[in-house]
C-alpha cells in the first residue's frame, strides 16, 4: 500500500499550537505521512504574534521543488501565505505539479487577532488560489473578506452568507473538477452547537457537534483543514474526509483542557487517541 502522503504550505508557529507544527501532528494523527513548505516563521505564542519573516518566494519555491520532486503527495494543505508574491509563487507551482486534491484555509487573521494576511493580497488569494482548490475552508470572518460582504455575528445572517458562498463558487472558474467550500460557524460563540456548512454545486450540507467549552482553541483551523487534506490522500470524498475530520477536532477539543500550556489560548489535544 502506497502512503498517503499530504503536504502543508503554511507559516511557522514557534508556541507549536497553529501553523505548520498543528498541521503535521494532524495530518500524523490522522494517518497520513506529513511533509511540509514554510512560507513564513512567526515569533508567537498562546498570547499572540509578535512577529512576522516571511520567506523569500524563490525559497519557497525551491521547497515546493524538493518535495514534488522526490515525494508522491496525494493532497496539498494550504495556511499561512503572508503576501501577494508568496500567493503567486505557490499558485505557479500548483498548475506546474497538479496536485490532486488542495484545500486552502484561507489564514488571515490569528485567533489572537493578529493579522497574517496583508490586506493587499487578498485579491490576489481571489484571483490566483481560489480557482486551484478543490475545497476553501474559510471561517466566518474569512468569508466574509473573501465575499466583501459584512461579517456574520447571529445565526439569521448565516442564510445570505451562504447563498454568496454558491454566488462565489459560480464566479470562481475552477482550474480543477469540482468545488467545495466549507464554511466554519466556529465564531457563533453563542450557539449551542458547532456548526459548519459544506458548500457544494450540488447544495449544502450541514455538519453539526456539541460546542466543546474550552480555552484551548489556538489552531482550530489549521487542524480541521489539515485533517481534511489528510484523510483525502487516504482516498475519502469530500464529504467524507471533512465529516471524519470534523469529529477528529470536535474530540482534539474535548481533551484540550487536559493541557496545561501557556497562559493564552492554548492548543488543542491532537494525539488525544494515544494518552486516552
Amino acid at each position: 500500500m502506497n502512503t498517503p502522503i499530504t503536504l502543508t504550505i503554511a507559516g511557522s508557529d514557534s508556541g507549536g499550537g497553529a501553523g505548520i507544527q498543528a498541521d503535521i501532528k494532524a495530518i500524523s494523527a490522522t494517518g497520513g505521512y506529513a511533509c511540509s513548505v514554510i512560507t513564513a516563521l512567526t515569533a508567537q505564542n498562546t498570547q499572540g504574534v509578535s512577529g512576522v519573516y516571511p520567506v523569500s518566494p524563490d525559497f519557497v519555491c525551491q521547497q515546493l521543488d524538493a518535495v514534488f520532486s522526490d515525494l508522491d503527495v496525494r493532497a496539498v494543505k494550504i495556511g499561512m501565505l503572508v503576501d501577494s508574491e508568496i500567493i503567486s509563487a505557490v499558485a505557479h507551482k500548483l498548475r506546474q505539479y497538479k496536485p490532486s486534491w488542495v484545500v486552502l484555509d484561507p489564514v488571515m487573521v490569528a485567533t489572537s487577532g493578529d493579522l497574517l494576511l496583508q490586506t493587499s493580497a487578498i485579491d490576489t488569494l481571489r484571483r490566483e488560489l481560489l480557482p486551484l482548490a478543490n475545497i476553501i475552508t474559510p471561517n466566518l470572518p474569512e468569508a466574509a473578506q473573501l465575499l466583501d460582504v459584512p461579517e456574520v455575528t447571529d445565526q439569521a445572517g448565516i442564510s445570505a452568507m451562504l447563498d454568496a458562498c454558491q454566488t462565489l463558487l459560480t464566479q470562481i472558474s475552477p482550474q480543477v473538477s469540482s468545488q467545495s467550500l466549507l464554511l466554519k460557524g466556529g465564531h457563533l460563540h453563542q450557539q449551542p452547537m458547532s456548526q459548519d456548512w459544506l458548500v457544494t454545486s450540488a447544495g449544502i450540507e450541514l455538519l453539526q457537534a456539541p460546542r466543546v467549552p474550552t480555552r484551548n482553541t489556538h489552531g482550530t483551523g489549521c487542524t480541521l483543514s489539515a485533517a481534511i487534506a489528510s484523510y483525502l490522500a487516504q482516498g475519502m470524498s469530500v464529504s467524507q474526509a471533512v465529516t471524519k475530520a470534523k469529529h477528529y477536532l470536535t474530540e482534539a477539543l474535548k481533551y484540550a483542557d487536559k493541557w496545561q500550556i501557556g497562559s493564552g489560548h492554548g492548543p488543542v489535544d491532537h494525539f488525544f487517541s494515544l494518552h486516552n
